[in-house]
């Protein structure tokens, strides 16, 4: 499938994404879309950016539009990414033929979501945690869902939702039901949740699950952590377009988005602790360039979809190297380039080893104990597309075990 009208797909929906500007598909989606117009379970990995809702979204919206019968639901780790998703499904689908939808997250109002769900909804998007409250007080059936997709099923597990996934497939009696699931990695214990899920899947896997796209250049700077701020100040004052700085708590996010209102530039915060109308505020404002520095935790490091980022700045490291990936993945998407750049004390030597050896495994690692000498103080920068380049021989140090802190609860988001 080089087309998606070469797919098989019903006209309606040809000429909706020749409409919104799909008409060459992403290879996720060459891949995935046939299998599961077959019919086919299938468990995906790709690379962040790459087009994972429209390698699922095109199969469950043809599902909807060829069966008159049947719900389709959608299960995603965080709000955000829940109601980005929602939207860009509902752009699949033409006005002649919109198909009903709820979205069921927390922090929103429960009863106009069950108003929702009186209106027997043929999607449902939602989180874990709240789509099982509704199992739980009985507004919400599935027994006729018979379309399954699992998003980012690795951040759903880090988060803890397990048990609810568990008690949701409870639910779940259809005689007859195709499940997609998606995760950016492919540990034993995602492994272990696609066998009660799927049957016989299609293995679909685009690229490295480890590796950023190379459409990301990434830099490194070696500092104090006393030099961070004045360091920050020059790389915003002298790169162009919209930046996010990730921080790694909540408290600091607000910190440092009310310092830099007060040196001049147009900034908002987004982290765990606000309100879901304030937080979609906050996206949307950063979606409509209301403001060019958005300031976050990890809440933002997935699902983010917003084209016009140009560069994120890890201020601090994350907790678990994969929100790595995650995180410098919210510029270069879809094709286009964007810049990463990673400040490095000597006290983030472990995280940042741990980094380089889940994107390169042979990789020689970088000591940041050291830091380099530079002309004003600010540290020394390493430059390059992609600064984890094999080394050449053996290396003792891709024989290490993960660093425990690999396996700490991430609060601070």
């Amino acid at each position: 499938m080089k087309k998606f009208n070469e797919a098989g797909l019903p006209l309606p929906l040809i000429h909706r994404l020749e409409q919104i500007g799909f008409t060459t598909p992403t290879p996720i989606q060459e891949k995935a879309v046939p299998a599961a117009l077959e019919g086919s379970d299938i468990l995906g990995s790709a690379q962040t950016g790459t087009g994972k809702t429209g390698a699922f979204g095109i199969p469950l919206i043809t599902n909807l539009m060829n069966n008159s019968r049947g719900t389709a639901l959608v299960l995603l780790p965080t709000r955000e990414l829940a109601t980005q998703v929602l939207k860009a499904l509902q752009q699949f689908s033409s006005a002649k033929s919109q198909i009903s939808s709820a979205l069921l997250i927390g922090g929103e109002d429960m009863r106009r979501q069950i108003t929702q769900l009186r209106s027997n909804p043929r999607l449902i998007v939602g989180t874990p945690g709240r789509i099982n409250d509704h199992l739980t007080r009985g507004t919400l059936k599935l027994h006729d869902t018979n379309f399954l997709v699992l998003d980012e099923v690795d951040r759903m597990l880090d988060m803890g939702f397990g048990i609810q996934l568990d008690a949701i497939a409870k639910f779940l009696t259809a005689p007859k039901r195709q499940t997609l699931m998606f995760s950016a990695t492919m540990p034993p214990n995602i492994q272990k949740l696609a066998a009660k899920y799927l049957k016989n899947p299609v293995r679909i896997s685009v690229g490295s699950e480890h590796a950023p796209t190379t459409q990301i250049k990434q830099e490194n700077v070696k500092l104090s952590e006393s030099e961070k701020f004045p360091r920050l100040l020059e790389e915003l004052d002298s790169r162009e377009g919209s930046i996010i700085v990730f921080i790694k708590t909540k408290h600091g996010a607000d910190a440092m988005a009310q310092k830099l209102r007060k040196v001049g530039h147009k900034v908002n915060a987004l982290h765990g602790d606000l309100r879901q109308n304030k937080r979609s505020q906050v996206i949307e404002g950063f979606r409509k360039q209301n403001y060019r520095i958005l300031i976050a935790t990890d809440v933002a490091a997935r699902g983010l979809d917003i084209p016009h980022i140009q560069h994120v700045i890890n201020h601090d490291l994350p907790q678990c190297p994969e929100d790595y990936i995650h995180r410098i993945g919210r510029t270069g998407r879809a094709g286009a380039t964007g810049e990463a750049l990673n400040f490095l004390s000597p006290a983030d030597g472990i995280k940042w080893r741990a980094i380089q050896r889940l994107i390169d495994p042979t990789a020689k690692l970088d000591d940041i104990s050291e830091r380099r000498n530079r002309k004003g103080g600010g540290g020394g920068k390493s430059r390059g597309k992609n600064n984890f380049k094999p080394s050449g021989g053996n290396n003792s140090n891709t024989k290490r075990k993960p660093q425990t802190w690999q396996k700490k609860k991430r609060s601070a988001a």
